[in-house]
């Protein structure tokens, strides 16, 4: 007598196939996540977009190329807290002639505890103005304010 082969189940291999594929699939998701659309400078959204940006990381002068002129030539440094996660998102704009409101959500993330991050979620409005053509900011959110409001150098 012969002994009979044992062949792999079809249905075996054909799930097999499919987990591989699906893993292959969510690890290219995963590694080609870019960064969030770049909106168009010009616009107070866009704006709003670049300062957010440069002050979560850390950039100053480039944060006070958005705001009005007189707020950074006076402008008195705000203390820098301990370095927290921040994260923007669009919630609305509203624009009239010169001035537009730029809605955000600050989510802020600290620490990592036993029950993990600790995340405080808060809305914020920009304050922007045109000045010679181009939008910039007036009053920011207190978590991405760099220059003190109360503060007036004489």
């Amino acid at each position: 007598m012969e002994a009979q082969r044992s062949r792999p189940d079809r249905t075996l291999v054909v799930i097999l196939a499919v987990l591989g594929v699906l893993v292959i699939v969510a690890l290219v998701a995963v590694l080609t996540r870019g960064e969030p659309e770049q909106l168009d400078a010009d616009t107070p959204e866009g704006v709003v977009q670049q300062y957010s940006a440069a002050v979560i990381d850390g950039d100053e002068a480039a944060a006070m190329d958005h705001l009005v002129p007189e707020l950074a030539e006076d402008c008195t440094r705000m203390p820098s807290a301990e370095p927290a996660g921040i994260r923007v998102t669009l919630v609305d704009t509203t624009v009239r002639d010169d001035t537009a409101d730029v809605d955000v959500l600050i989510v802020t993330t600290y620490g990592d505890g036993p029950f993990g991050a600790s995340e405080y979620e808060e809305r914020g409005v920009f304050d922007l103005v045109r000045v010679g053509g181009e939008w910039r900011i007036e009053s920011a959110p207190w978590p991405l304010t760099i220059c003190d409001p109360t503060v007036v150098r004489g």
